[in-house]
Parts: structure tokens; sequence; C-alpha cells
């Protein structure tokens, strides 16, 4: 019996720990999101990382994003992205090609420039994970793991620079060992943009430079 009402005491504490973890993993989100919106803009520069060990995959490119709100306008691995809020624009230059995509289309499991800073807030449970040190900035991890237990994702690590309060990485595990990293290298905010830069100008790519435009039915 008194095994028993140890053990009892035992697993309340541990699911007590456990909350109270969860809860301040969350607050610190909450507090990089709230900080986030506050803003009326943000440029970003990053490195993007792929790594497999298990198929001996090693893949590293550069890339910058603005974002105002919901709307961005990326460049990446030789293409432009443009989201205006409705729709999704990829430009390919290489083959001279732009691919539009209505909102509703995008991926739900994939971490967009518009979901970088709110992505966390559906779908997952949270956990404090380590405080590191990183190119001389503490930064605090905080674990994400999916609800969905048939999600292809193992876990999100999102670090957190403790100063700044600004989103220095995202790590993401797959299910299939593949482990992506966008760590950011320039973080600047409220910069003079025009709002051409979230507009998509069909006459120019299809008129003047030829491009072949593929539109949603």
């Amino acid at each position: 019996m008194k095994k028993i009402l140890v053990l009892i005491v035992i697993s309340i504490f541990n699911l007590s720990v456990y909350s109270q973890n969860s809860d301040e993993a969350k607050k610190l989100l909450d507090e990089v999101a709230h900080k986030v919106e506050g803003y009326n803009n943000i440029y970003l520069e990053f490195n993007h990382r792929l790594d497999n060990e298990d198929a001996d995959v090693h893949q590293e490119t550069m890339g910058k994003v603005t974002l105002k709100g919901d709307l961005y306008h990326l460049k990446y691995m030789g293409t432009e992205q443009i989201f205006d809020g409705k729709k999704t624009y990829l430009i390919i230059h290489e083959d001279e090609e732009v691919i539009i995509q209505n909102a509703n289309n995008e991926d739900e499991g994939t971490i967009t420039p518009s979901k970088m800073f709110s992505f966390y807030k559906n779908g997952f449970t949270y956990d404090m994970g380590d405080l590191k040190t990183v190119k001389g900035i503490k930064i605090q991890y905080v674990k994400l793991t999916p609800i969905d237990s048939n999600s292809e994702i193992l876990n999100v690590l999102v670090g957190i620079d403790v100063k700044t309060k600004h989103i220095f990485n995202i790590i993401e595990t797959g299910e299939n060992k593949t482990v992506t990293t966008l760590e950011v290298r320039s973080f600047k905010t409220n910069q003079p943009i025009s709002e051409k830069l979230f507009i998509f100008d069909k006459a120019k790519y299809r008129d003047q430079m030829n491009y072949t435009i593929s539109e949603p039915n």
C-alpha cells in the first residue's frame, strides 16, 4: 500500500514539473512572437542546411527574406517567392517560369516565411530544451514535438537568443533522419521598403521578359 502511495506521489510530482516546463516553454515562444508582431517589417539573411548522415547528403544555401505581417518576398537558390496575402508567386529565373498558387494550396506542415514565428501555435507539445552558448551568444532551445503520431517530423528545436528574444535558429529532424537547419545570419527591423516588394507584376514577367506563367484553375 505504501509503495502504491509513493508511486502516486511521484507521478503527480512528475506531471506537475512537466506541466510547469511546458508552460514555461510556451510562454517564451509567445514572448518571441509578440515582440515580432510589434515590428513594421523584418529583413532576414539566413543559412539553410540539409543533412542526412545515412544518405551522405550535406547541402548548404544562403537566402534572404523580407516580411511584413503575413506578406513576404523570399530570395533563395536562384528563385524568388512572393506572397501577397492571397497568392504565392514562385519565380524560377533559370527556367524563365512563374508558378502561381492560391494561399490555401500551401502545405500545412511546411514552415513558410509567414509562419516562421507562429508555426508552433498549433499541432505541437512544448518542452524547454538546453541553454547553450553558440558563437558567443546564449541560446535557449525549446523542443516542439508533433501531436500527430503520423507526422513526418520527429521534433523541432527553436533556438532563441536570450538577450534579444529573437529566433537564432530552427532545427527540424524528420522521421527519415534528415536534419534541416535554418540559422539567422542577419536580423533587421523596420527597414525603409516599398510596398511594391510584395506585389507581383504580371505584365513585367509575361510581356517584357517572356516568362511562362502557370496559374491555378
